[in-house]
Formats: structure tokens, C-alpha cells, sequence
């Protein structure tokens, strides 16, 4: 597996071993609301909002939080006021990290995720500093086996995909994001199966990294996932194989 989706996998793995349902929520939860304060109530005209509810039934969230939050984020309902930011640094081996924050408190959010930096050896950089690393793209991820990659290039492809990548134990379907959802919808149409579908920042290189490097990588990731504010964080940190199976 290429070092671009293995944080990805690795998240979704502790998600569901860690069982941290209401973490998972309360991040959902703050998307759903913005995507809504920003775009409207309406998900045929509104594609953050979609992918955010899209990504609640995926993580089974009862449907009164979803609507709750679209109430919250419209002004129907009361509710937390949440601002978007980007903080930047860098991990072990020169690896850099770029998270994405909603927050109705930047200064306690800042604050945790610089906490996060120095405690475990990285360090938390200027606005810019890593961001030209990374391209924002739609990856979604289909388990080998479960098609063959002639069908899967031909439906991704015709639906709009930028690529198709073989990768060690899954085919990844690379689109701009404005194609992102007619293709998972076309491959949802073929029922195909999908490991992992999301709009996400890739790395222009990844930075292979020994055992001691990964792991540690792997705590300030975790630790920054345990953060209320941060919502995603990207990494261009390859992972080696053996850290994957012991995840695995």
C-alpha cells in the first residue's frame, strides 16, 4: 500500500477497535453544522453537507443528531458557533503533518495541538509551511478481490476518476473533488465494495520512515485525533508494512 491512504486505513481500524463512538459523532456532528451554516439545508445543492450525512450513516449516527445539526448549523435551533482553521507542522523524519480544525475557541485549540507537537516530538510550524505538500483530492479505496481492475478502471474512469492505482491490497480511485461523488456513486451503482471513501488532502511525495519514526508518527497522529477541535489530519509519513499488519 502507497504511503498517501495508510493513516486513513490505520483511523479506521483503531475507530472501530477503540469503539470511540462519541468522539466520531461530535466530529460529524460539528461538519454537518458548518456544511449547513455554509452552504444550506438543502444536500442536492449542497455537496459538504451530502458527504457529511453520506458519512454519518456510514457511522451509523442515529437520524434526529443529524437533523438537530442542520438545525443548529441553518439557525433553526440554537447551537455552538464553529470556525474553520488549518494548522501546519512537522513530525518524526521530517514528515509533515496539516490538520483541519472547527472550533468555537482557536486559542484552546491551538493550544492542545502545539501541546500534542512538543510532547511528542514534533513541532507545530507557520501557516504555509507544509500545506503546498498535499493535493486535495477524492480517494476511494476498493478491497482486491472484489473486482477485477479492467471492470473498475472502465466504470471509474467513464464516471469521471482521475486514476486508478494498484496498489499492494487495493485498488485506489483517485478524482478531483468536484467528480468525487458521481463516482462513488457509480461504483456504489456497480456494487462494488468500498473499504474507504472520502474527500482528503494527498501528498505530492511520501517520506518513507523506519519503526521508530512510524510509530512514533503514529502517537502524534493518534494523540491529535483525540483533540475536540481537529477534524482531519493529513500526513505524506510512509508507514512500513509491518506496522500496518500489527494494526491489521
Amino acid at each position: 500500500m502507497s504511503g498517501h491512504n495508510k493513516w486513513s486505513s490505520i483511523k479506521h481500524k483503531k475507530s472501530a477497535a477503540d469503539a470511540k463512538r462519541g468522539k466520531i459523532f461530535s466530529k460529524i456532528i460539528k461538519e454537518i453544522t458548518v456544511a449547513a451554516r455554509l452552504g444550506g439545508a438543502d444536500v442536492t445543492g449542497n455537496p459538504r453537507l451530502r458527504t457529511a450525512i453520506n458519512l454519518a450513516r456510514t457511522e451509523n449516527m442515529p437520524k434526529d443528531n443529524v437533523e438537530r445539526a442542520i438545525k443548529k448549523g441553518t439557525g433553526e435551533l440554537e447551537g455552538v458557533s464553529y470556525e474553520e482553521f488549518t494548522y501546519e507542522g512537522y513530525g518524526p523524519g521530517g514528515t509533515a503533518i496539516f490538520i483541519e480544525s472547527l472550533t468555537d475557541n482557536k486559542n484552546r485549540a491551538v493550544a492542545d495541538i502545539r501541546h500534542v507537537f512538543t510532547k511528542y516530538g514534533g513541532n507545530l510550524g507557520e501557516n504555509g509551511c507544509v500545506a503546498w505538500m498535499f493535493e486535495k483530492k477524492g480517494l476511494i479505496v476498493i478491497p482486491k478481490g472484489t473486482i477485477e481492475e479492467d471492470q473498475l478502471m472502465e466504470i471509474a474512469l467513464e464516471a469521471g476518476a482521475e486514476d486508478v492505482r494498484d496498489e499492494d491490497k487495493t485498488f485506489d480511485v483517485i478524482t478531483e473533488p468536484d467528480d468525487f461523488e458521481a463516482v462513488k456513486q457509480a461504483i456504489d451503482k456497480a456494487n462494488i465494495t468500498i473499504e474507504l471513501a472520502e474527500v482528503t488532502r494527498l501528498p505530492k511525495n511520501t517520506v518513507p520512515l523506519n519503526k521508530k519514526e512510524a510509530e512514533q508518527l503514529i502517537k502524534i497522529m493518534d494523540k491529535l485525533e483525540d483533540c475536540d477541535d481537529v477534524q482531519k489530519i493529513y500526513t505524506n509519513g510512509d508507514i512500513p508494512d509491518d506496522i500496518m499488519s500489527d494494526i491489521d
